[in-house]
Parts: structure tokens; C-alpha cells; sequence
């Protein structure tokens, strides 16, 4: 089993594929530019689910935006591939067309436009052309009552005075809507109760089983990994992957935390 690239030799792949390789990334300018990524390799398959774990700061949530095209961040080195299309040359927006969904740690609010024209405007501008009305609310209520979600939610501005519950539902529904490529969920278990947590994993293993859908988990905590199991996991610090397995490598950060990694970081920095 090759675990930086999720595959077994030999076994041919369908599906989308998105490829991380060498991929160095800075903020900030000039004199202030500090390199966050140091050379990551990765790839993920539809019907895989990665999980990105590692402590506070290890660049995780870099990952997840560089990808995703934030402003923020400056690509130094390496290349973004989906589906052997250059990721890295597309704008935010096309990004989202060819398939790649981002699950924000902390969803923004946006006043103005409810949840029901939200999803609709983005799932015209993803697949070009608006979706049947009626089947498209019978599928935003099926959805809506599977993720726990009052009906009224539908008619609620984006995230506007939800809980951090609701706006991860929210994050979780357009993902099951939208039917991304490749979904990148950064710490979706953040500031989640166990109900939350509970309904939000179900959400994404409906996803997992119909196996269209590659997921990149990004997480410092192993309690989500209870719901959800990865078939891969990727133990992230300063700026890239030190270590790569199977769920038994959760376990095991679990019972050990992250020291002896962040031992050998430092160890590294100093030599």
C-alpha cells in the first residue's frame, strides 16, 4: 500500500484524483514572508476520505486555503492538479466549477441572501444552468431533514445568527447539494456539541458511500474520527506530512499526542 498517494499498486483508479505535489507556500511579503508549507505531497481519490491531523499551527488550514485559492497565500513551489488540470492557474470561482468544495472552519455570514437562493445561484453557476424547481426543493428538504435542520433555515440569511452547529450543517448541506469533486472539510468538528457532531459525520459518510467523492479531512482532534473513519491518515507538522497510515495512526495520536513529532521538528530545525 502506498499511503502518500492512497493506492494500491496495481489496482486501477476511477473517478477524480487531485494531486499535491511539492507544494511550498508563504504569507506575508517581502521581508515578511514566512514559508507555512515546506514540500507537501498528496493525493487524494473519489471515494477516499484523507484525514489531515496535526497540532495548532502545523500549516493544516494553509493547505486547505491554498487549494481552495485564498489571496492570502502565496504558492512558491509545487503544483495543484485535478484531474490532471492545473488547479493553481484557475481563479476561486473556477475552482469551484471543476468540482472542489471547501467547508470553512469558521462559515461567514452573509446578510442579505438566504440559504435557498444561495444554494440554487451556486448550484446554476457550478453546473451551468439552474436546476428543476421542484426537484431541486424536494431535495434541499430531504437533505435539510436528514441533517437535522428546521425547514425555516431555508429562509434564514447564510449563517446569520446560526450556532456553530447550525452553520456546519449549513457547510455539510451544500456539500450534499453541490456534489463537489473533492471536499475539503477544515476542522468541521470545531465548537461542535456531540449531537452536532454526530448528525454533521453522518452527513459525510452518506457522502462517502456513494463513492463519487474524494474527502480531505483536516483535523487536530481524533473525536470526529469516532463517526468517521479515514482510510488514510497524514499527521501534519511544520508545514508537512511527517507521517502516513491507516485509522490505527489516529489511534495511536490519540493514546501519544503530537510531542514526539514536534520533538523531531525541532530536532530537524537544529541540525
Amino acid at each position: 500500500m502506498d499511503t502518500q498517494t492512497g493506492t494500491t499498486a496495481g489496482t486501477p483508479s476511477t473517478g477524480s484524483v487531485l494531486e499535491i505535489r511539492d507544494l511550498h507556500v508563504t504569507v506575508g511579503e517581502g521581508n515578511d514572508a514566512k514559508e507555512i508549507l515546506r514540500g507537501v505531497d498528496l493525493t487524494v481519490r473519489a471515494g477516499e476520505t484523507h484525514a489531515i491531523m496535526g497540532p495548532n499551527g502545523s500549516g493544516k488550514s494553509t493547505l486547505a486555503y491554498s487549494i481552495a485559492g485564498h489571496p492570502k497565500y502565496t504558492i512558491t513551489g509545487g503544483t495543484v492538479t485535478l484531474d490532471g488540470e492545473d488547479v493553481l492557474e484557475m481563479s476561486v470561482d473556477e475552482r469551484a466549477r471543476a468540482g472542489l468544495f471547501l467547508a470553512m472552519q469558521y462559515p461567514v455570514e452573509v446578510p442579505g441572501v438566504s440559504v435557498s437562493n444561495f444554494l440554487r445561484t451556486a448550484a446554476t453557476a457550478i453546473k451551468g444552468e439552474a436546476p428543476k424547481l421542484r426537484t431541486w426543493v424536494k431535495d434541499v428538504k430531504s437533505e435539510m431533514a436528514q441533517l437535522e435542520m428546521n425547514p425555516a433555515f431555508a429562509e434564514r440569511n447564510v449563517n446569520e445568527g446560526f450556532s456553530g452547529g447550525e452553520k456546519k450543517r449549513h457547510e455539510i448541506l451544500q456539500m450534499r447539494l453541490l456534489k463537489p469533486r473533492i471536499a475539503i472539510l477544515d476542522e468541521t468538528d470545531s465548537g461542535l456539541d456531540v449531537d452536532a457532531l454526530r448528525v454533521v459525520s453522518e452527513g459525510v459518510n452518506r457522502t462517502r458511500e456513494e463513492g463519487q467523492v474524494g474527502v480531505l479531512l483536516i483535523t487536530h482532534y481524533t473525536r470526529i474520527l469516532r463517526y468517521i473513519t479515514p482510510d488514510f491518515v497524514h499527521v501534519f507538522v511544520n508545514g508537512k506530512i511527517v507521517e502516513e497510515g491507516g485509522a490505527e495512526l489516529a489511534e495511536k495520536l490519540e493514546s501519544e499526542g503530537y510531542a514526539s513529532y514536534l520533538k523531531a521538528a525541532a530536532e530537524g530545525n537544529q541540525a
